[in-house]
């Protein structure tokens, strides 16, 4: 009999599987075996990349500089874009020194995070929340602080709660907005007095942006270091091009910091992948200097399907339905529907009612536990109106007898 293994890395093995893409996968996988499911899970539009990105992706195919290894923290031409699209979206100019290009918005947090928490550090983290943050909190040593928000506050948290869940520890805050998963953006006004409250304890700021760009009704969202310019020096930006322009698989983000933070992000990221995928490089290149064109017809068939998709779920017995104001996701409170039996199984959380609407209506969401407390799903509208209306039509019928 062989020595026995040492156990594998706790903190690794600790690591939840992302709650997000679990779903989608068990609805693609239903899908694939003959079932009609209808999903709302996936966070990704379902438009292609625009065919001006594809035409310079190919081309770039060509250029021997492209195959081979480039600077870790990407090509200048990139850099010089992120540059120019940060000064005209979050107000602030950077050189380049300041950004670091990363394989998609989710290393970016990755780094972002790992670059401020350390061993016993607390972070600070509005709820609902994206899914992976926590994880990478803990791979970091941290500890989440979550800090909820339900449907009567918009999923908006306040400076007074901030505080109260502020100790001698808390080392950051991570501030998203537009918020996945609810959708909601904070006002101008909301978005300085939180600035304003980091920058009065001296605590970092991990500001994801990326989904920026998509905001509906005339509602801007507004930068945490424009609304606070002070706060520059201590506040990490995240980003990329994947929600704006369908580009989801190219794996294109990047971080915007102080060049303390970005030095030594950039040395983490030489060690761990070196520099991102080239072709997809000149792909952002294109997207971002190009014409807006694709991309706003993408954000104006969003918004039609954002209020196509709150018209028709509120009229789902149960459901109470927020109104978005940006990304591409519907955030519903679904505590009503809970404590009750359903085909002569008791729901008494959101996660077994995601469950059960994807055996009773072949409807795919993803329930309110991979984002915080119980008793929410969240859905995404990046999908076809046809299929948009045809399961909230089953998820209608599922619960045509409950009662308001």
């Amino acid at each position: 009999m062989g020595i026995l293994a040492s156990p594998l890395s706790p903190r690794i093995t600790a690591i939840a599987e992302s709650a997000t893409l679990k779903v989608d996968s068990k609805a693609k996988a239903l899908k694939a075996d003959g079932r009609p499911i209808i999903s709302y899970a996936a966070g990704e539009p379902d438009f292609p990349t625009p065919q001006y990105v594809l035409n310079a992706a190919l081309e770039a195919t060509g250029d021997p500089r492209n195959h081979r290894y480039t600077a870790a923290a990407g090509l200048p031409e990139l850099r010089d874009a992120i540059a120019t699209k940060t000064r005209r979206d979050s107000g602030i100019d950077v050189p380049a020194n300041r950004i670091l290009v990363t394989n998609g918005g989710k290393q970016s947090v990755f780094q972002a995070i790992n670059t401020v928490i350390g061993e016993g550090d607390e972070l600070l983290l509005p709820a609902p929340y994206w899914t992976t943050y926590p994880e990478v909190v803990r791979v970091a040593g941290g500890t989440t602080v979550p800090v909820f928000a339900g449907a009567d506050q918009g999923y908006k948290v306040t400076v007074e709660q901030l505080e109260a869940a502020r100790t001698p520890r808390t080392k950051a805050l991570l501030f998203c907005s537009p918020s996945n998963p609810t959708g909601a953006v904070y006002s101008y006004d909301e978005t300085k007095a939180i600035g304003e409250w980091a920058e009065s304890y001296g605590l970092w700021v991990i500001s994801d942006e990326i989904y920026q760009n998509l905001t509906y009704g005339g509602v801007r969202a507004t930068s945490i270091v424009e609304a606070v310019p002070t706060l520059d020096d201590q506040c990490i930006l995240v980003n990329g091009v994947a929600k704006s322009f369908a580009m989801t698989g190219w794996r294109v983000g990047w971080m915007v910091g102080p060049r303390e933070a970005i030095k030594a992000a950039t040395n983490l990221q030489t060690h761990l992948t070196g520099n991102v995928n080239n072709i997809a490089q000149r792909a952002a290149v294109a997207a971002l200097t190009g014409p807006a064109t694709e991309a706003e017809a993408m954000r104006v068939a969003f918004d039609r399907r954002r209020q196509l998709m709150v018209q028709e779920l509120s009229q789902v017995p149960g459901f109470v339905v927020p109104v978005p104001e940006g990304a591409f996701y519907v955030y519903a409170d679904v505590t009503a529907l809970l404590g009750r039996e359903y085909g002569g199984r008791r729901i008494d959380t959101s996660l077994e009612l995601a469950d059960y609407l994807l055996e009773a209506a072949e409807v795919a969401v993803v329930p309110g536990e991979a984002f915080g407390p119980s008793g929410y799903v969240r859905l995404s509208y990046a999908l076809g109106d046809d299929e948009l209306v045809e399961g909230i039509q089953r998820m209608k019928r599922v619960f045509a007898d409950v009662e308001s």
